[in-house]
């Protein structure tokens, strides 16, 4: 299976290390003269073009890794080569360019796989997997938190909405497909907002409330409101029957606490096992496998479908001020 990556800024680089840790072969970079996609295709032995179809002849895989508002082009323009799609997280900048892209690709008979990079964490597969089996009986609240300093240089292209979507859109996305992946689809959606620096309407810290169908609740935060260079994550999973948790950094991955019969509660604490890999090879030779196979992906193209609806109507919660609803058909209410 031979892959070309379209971008060549942090996350091109990030896919080409993890793709060379699998079966798959890295044959391409498309980006920009000019800028390091050249130096980076000689660094990989591999060729570059400005263009996908310049070599869509040569390739199997288009992997996306362009600023989020170019998602849906090079998805369409990999659709009608006929090309498999893996797309770099969120999967579009609205619902409905997300819904196109996967209308694209099911009516080229190709796959579309969105890279949700977090499903893939040891901790976080492990409390999912935990949770799943009934440990702690049904998640009835989650409480996710992900908070950073805002991209620094003032052209990046993630702290432009029109470009990225925001820190709603561009970060929370992570945990508002794990609070789905654990709890279920997501009926309604309120959320809060703070804007920390200029310009104005630029969002830096969120709270979000999400309703699930089956009954939990989930509570995310997300800032880039945080000094440089902190990075601090957090989950808590609760059930009737105890409560699993991980805060990074921290020495033990996770920690179960379960109640017992006497109503006193039992700590059991979870270590994962030392990193063996990035989370990125894992995410992609997960991928691999369901390319080369033909089964159901890790992450499905509707899922990533999904956050995009959960974080969109997160955005329209705060400009509304009221709770936004999920309708059974994914339209907002």
């Amino acid at each position: 299976m031979r892959v070309a990556i379209i971008g060549t800024g942090f996350m091109g680089k990030v896919h080409a290390e993890a793709w060379t840790q699998t079966d798959a072969r890295l044959a391409a970079f498309v980006g920009k003269r000019g800028a390091e996609g050249e130096t980076l295709a000689q660094a990989y032995g591999v060729r570059f073009a400005t263009t996908l179809e310049a070599v869509a002849g040569d390739i199997d895989v288009v992997d996306i890794c362009t600023p989020t508002h170019l998602h849906l082009e090079f998805c369409l323009r990999a659709a009608a080569e006929a090309k498999h799609v893996i797309c770099e997280k969120p999967l579009a900048l609205t619902v409905a360019e997300g819904q196109r892209m996967i209308q694209a690709c099911r009516e080229a008979g190709v796959r579309l796989l969105v890279a949700h990079v977090l499903r893939f964490f040891p901790e976080y597969r492990l409390a999912r997997e935990i949770a799943a089996r009934g440990d702690i009986g049904e998640p009835a609240v989650l409480r996710l938190s992900r908070c950073t300093f805002r991209p620094r240089k003032a052209d990046n292209w993630y702290v432009d909405p029109a470009r990225s979507g925001g820190m709603i859109l561009d970060l929370m996305v992570h945990d508002f497909d794990y609070a789905r992946w654990v709890a279920g689809d997501v009926i309604r959606v309120f959320a809060k907002a703070t804007q920390t620096s200029a310009p104005p309407g630029r969002i830096d810290h969120a709270l979000a409330i999400l309703t699930h169908r089956r009954g939990a609740i989930s509570h995310l935060e997300g800032s880039w409101a945080y000094p440089p260079s902190i990075f601090l994550t957090r989950l808590e999973i609760a059930g009737a029957a105890g409560l699993i948790e991980y805060t990074s950094p921290a020495t033990a991955a996770i920690e179960m606490h379960l109640r017992s019969e006497s109503g006193a509660s039992q700590d059991v604490p979870l270590p994962t096992s030392p990193l063996q890999e990035s989370p990125y090879t894992t995410q992609l030779r997960a991928f691999y496998q369901a390319l080369v196979d033909g089964t159901e992906p890790p992450v499905r193209a509707e899922d990533g479908a999904a956050a995009v609806q959960i974080a969109c109507a997160a955005i329209e919660s705060v400009r509304r001020g009221t709770p936004v609803e999920i309708d059974h058909e994914g339209e907002l209410r």
